[in-house]
């Protein structure tokens, strides 16, 4: 109910404007050429709040004051009315503020709404001119006689002039057009060979440029053209004085060029091999002629082979190959991705130094890994009197795998697993609780730490027993050698030996650590049996 019946005007013509075009006569004193003139108006009326906005055109050079004559507001038209948009129409005078505008004509939309309200507008009015507009007009239009290029022709011949141009037309037509052909030149001197060209034929005049095309490592001074522009002679008459010769010369035609034919560049025999497109276009098009590419076998194309050198050791890798690849080296890009992946992700193992010296075996060593960016760091652990200096033992830093070309990788480290970090041998005992749950957790780069695939290589050796149980009974009855119902650590070890089992270290952890679930290095004998014969 609150609604309105009918939609206000401000909504429902919104952005309507109605255009007149109208003008209005100006008087002009003491000048004997004009006594009046007019000056042509738009009228603007909006049709949302019933505004009126005159302007005139600015016209260059009239030397008058120009613009906007009546801003945008409501014009009063007596008695406390304004004018509406049924006040307009074609062919009238209205007043504004004492200034009679005469409407003339109007746009199409001011059309169809009128039409749209039933109200109907005269017909359109000329654009009217006053008479110094059209004497200006008639002073500015130039009238060229039909004869005129005769008559030129007459009087340039009659005072032993020059004579016209007959050029003009095919320089007019073909402006800007050039054929372009890829052509080749077998040079056959000592140091020649087989060299490439450009040849631009210009359809403007009939000249031909040649030039050179540059090829890296070619031994030979970049000369930009082996012909410069001009027309070129099939048959070239060698004189002292050219400007003297009778002889007429017969110059190349756009017809003579076709693909696999030749061409003479004073004495050069070049083979035409393609061309573009545009030329290929042309040709069909002007003489029916299809030109097919010609097929040059060349032999193919060796590249030198430049070995990278050895990194030496001082810096980082990544510091030595920034002078490979550029002269002017940049700080290597880390890989950002993999800095905030593995942020903080540190593998700790606890080492011992293999070495021919026997002091050497009782060193211990703390060697950290860095998933973040795959550098390694190495701490010494001294026992108190031992005589060995504890702390540092190698500064943290990327370094490379010494029997595979790549660097070292978190896969690389497990139990048991020898890393060589500058020439020195590290075996790798125990690891600490971070490390072991770190490896458990990503079997796809420890498969040794997935207790399924473990169990699974175990239960391969029992295809020679009639079932899993009877496999189960006669390898647990390797294990407990004792008979007490637990697998140590070292029973475990040297039962699966003994039984023909070989299985890495860090794979026999991996049971243990499985299967001992108050952390003695115990496992049930039950439990044990039970995950094996549920194959």
């Amino acid at each position: 109910d609150a609604l309105p019946q009918y939609a206000p005007a401000w909504l429902k013509h919104d952005r309507q404007v109605l255009r007149f075009n109208c003008y209005f006569q100006e008087p002009v004193h003491e000048n004997p050429l004009e006594n009046y003139r007019i000056r042509k108006c738009t009228l603007l009326y909006y049709l949302d709040d019933a505004t009126i906005y005159v302007n005139e055109p600015k016209v260059e050079n009239s030397g008058i004051p120009q613009g906007v004559l009546i801003k945008k507001h409501k014009i009063p038209k007596g008695q406390g009315q304004y004018y509406g948009f049924e006040d307009f129409n074609l062919g009238i005078d209205i007043s504004f503020y004492g200034k009679v505008f005469h409407i003339y004509d109007c746009d199409e939309f001011t059309q169809y709404f009128y039409r749209e309200q039933g109200i109907p507008l005269n017909p359109s009015e000329g654009q009217p001119d006053d008479h110094y507009t059209q004497k200006r007009t008639m002073m500015q239009t130039k009238t060229i006689p039909e004869d005129a290029g005769e008559i030129k022709e007459y009087r340039n011949a009659a005072l032993k002039g020059g004579k016209a141009n007959k050029e003009l037309k095919q320089y007019l037509d073909n402006d800007r057009k050039v054929l372009n052909f890829d052509i080749l030149w077998d040079d056959v001197s000592y140091d020649g060979g087989e060299k490439p060209y450009k040849l631009n034929f210009f359809l403007a005049d009939n000249t031909i440029e040649v030039k050179e095309v540059r090829l890296q490592n070619s031994g030979r001074d970049n000369f930009p053209l082996l012909l410069k522009r001009q027309k070129l002679a099939k048959k070239p008459i060698m004189t002292h004085y050219p400007g003297m010769s009778l002889k007429k010369e017969e110059y190349y035609q756009p017809q003579d060029l076709v693909c696999g034919g030749t061409l003479n560049v004073y004495g050069r025999e070049c083979l035409i091999i393609n061309c573009d497109d545009f030329t290929r276009a042309w040709y069909q098009e002007n003489f029916g002629i299809v030109q097919n590419a010609v097929e040059i076998k060349r032999p193919k194309e060796m590249k030198p082979y430049q070995k990278t050198p050895e990194y030496t050791g001082y810096g980082t890798e990544q510091d030595s190959m920034g002078s490979v690849h550029s002269l002017n080296p940049k700080a290597p890009v880390k890989d950002i991705r993999k800095a905030f992946q593995w942020d903080k992700y540190i593998l700790r193992f606890e080492a011992k130094l293999i070495s021919p010296h026997k002091d050497d075996e009782l060193r211990k060593f703390i060697i950290s890994f860095y998933c973040s960016d795959d550098s390694v760091q190495v701490y010494e652990k001294a026992d108190r009197n031992s005589g060995m200096v504890g702390g540092k033992f190698l500064e943290r830093k990327v370094h490379r795998h010494p029997y595979q070309n790549r660097t070292f990788q978190m896969s690389d480290f497990t139990l048991g697993a020898v890393i060589v970090v500058n020439s020195y041998k590290f075996r790798l005992l125990q690891a600490d609780e971070f490390t072991y749950k770190f490896m458990a957790d990503h079997p796809e780069q420890y498969p040794m730490s997935d207790v399924s695939k473990v169990l699974e290589k175990i239960r391969s050796y029992g295809s020679r027993y009639n079932s899993m149980d009877d496999f189960a009974v006669a390898l647990l009855k390797e294990l407990d050698s004792n008979g007490d119902g637990v697998i140590s650590y070292n029973e475990l070890f040297d039962g699966l030996k003994r039984f023909g089992i070989t299985l890495e270290p860090q794979q026999e952890f991996t049971v243990m650590r499985n299967f001992d679930k108050n952390k003695d290095y115990k496992i049930s004998l039950e439990e044990f049996y039970n995950t094996l014969s549920n194959a």
